[in-house]
């Protein structure tokens, strides 16, 4: 069956039988998969990163799949701020970026800290105050010989983008990230050590480094790691892990697994006219299948 259920709670999210779509493949190769689906709200399409192919997607209900923008610099994660502009997690300028709403003017929001070039921002998201977060993983380069960080970090950009704070740095390989509804949990996922982490979110914006625990583990038989991970407004948890895209209470159980046949799930994000489509991205496809519980729209669309 594609949609696993491991709880009856799983039926409140989405029907067992629900249809899994294929929206698109071809996309990604060896060195890098689709990533980073992002639901453009005002017009009605989603955006997102073929990272191997360096180019940024559009698919559009009835349009399908075309090729939006190219280069990128091998973007991975996408968001919006509040004033709409796209914000993009970028491995080959190994900087988070900002373009305009034009599409004229690109603004660097962070490419170093304490001096040193960042290693290779993965994903990114942005908090209801205008902060930014992101992940900056140590992984191979594509555009340099050697990592000038020494540690894999989580990161937080102040509103007005003049401070760049450093919030953990104890992490194998951090990758997608999340808040809970009301923003006072983050959800980072480990996705070598194969589980999502919790830390509770200060009123100053960083993380109380002693609330640090782990929310859910996530590997199992079937290939795939945590990756990208978004929450609904009821605080359930979706990501991409083994074996397909799983979905968590807000407890950290397992409620089940979405099976789409491919590898495992890269990313994910809630989307359509009332935030109930998830869109998925793989290895080398884009997906969609309907939920019950809406997503949380980016802040810049609620």
């Amino acid at each position: 069956m594609p949609i696993e259920q491991m709880a009856p709670e799983l039926e409140h999210i989405i029907d067992l039988d629900a249809e899994i779509k294929e929206l698109g493949s071809g996309y990604g190769g060896a060195n890098g998969p689709a990533e980073g689906p992002l639901w453009w709200h005002d017009g009605n399409y989603l955006l997102f990163s073929d990272i191997h192919n360096d180019r940024r997607m559009k698919w559009a209900e009835g349009e399908g799949a075309t090729v939006f923008s190219e280069p990128t610099n091998r973007a991975n994660g996408l968001t919006r701020d509040l004033q709409g502009h796209l914000l993009a997690a970028e491995h080959d300028g190994r900087r988070v970026s900002r373009l305009s709403g034009d599409g004229q003017r690109i603004t660097v929001v962070a490419n170093s800290f304490q001096g040193r070039q960042l290693n290779r921002p993965n994903d990114v998201i942005v908090k209801s105050d205008g902060s930014i977060y992101f992940t900056d993983p140590w992984t191979f380069p594509r555009v340099a010989n050697q990592w000038e960080q020494t540690i894999s970090g989580v990161y937080r950009v102040s509103p007005d983008l003049g401070t760049l704070t450093l919030l953990v740095a104890d992490f194998t390989l951090p990758n997608g990230l999340a808040f809970s509804p009301d923003e006072s949990i983050l959800y980072v996922n480990d996705s070598r050590r194969g589980h999502i982490r919790a830390f509770d979110v200060l009123p100053t914006g960083g993380v109380a480094l002693s609330s640090d625990r782990v929310f859910a583990a996530l590997r199992g038989e079937r290939p795939g790691v945590p990756d990208g991970m978004k929450v609904d407004v009821e605080g359930n948890v979706y990501c991409g892990g083994s074996g397909g895209l799983w979905i968590l209470d807000s407890s950290g159980k397992h409620l089940g697994t979405i099976v789409h046949g491919q590898e495992a799930t890269t990313n994910l994000c809630m989307g359509g006219s009332d935030w109930k489509t998830l869109f998925f991205t793989t290895r080398n496809t884009l997906g969609s299948v309907q939920i019950k519980v809406a997503g949380i729209p980016a802040p810049t669309d609620r």
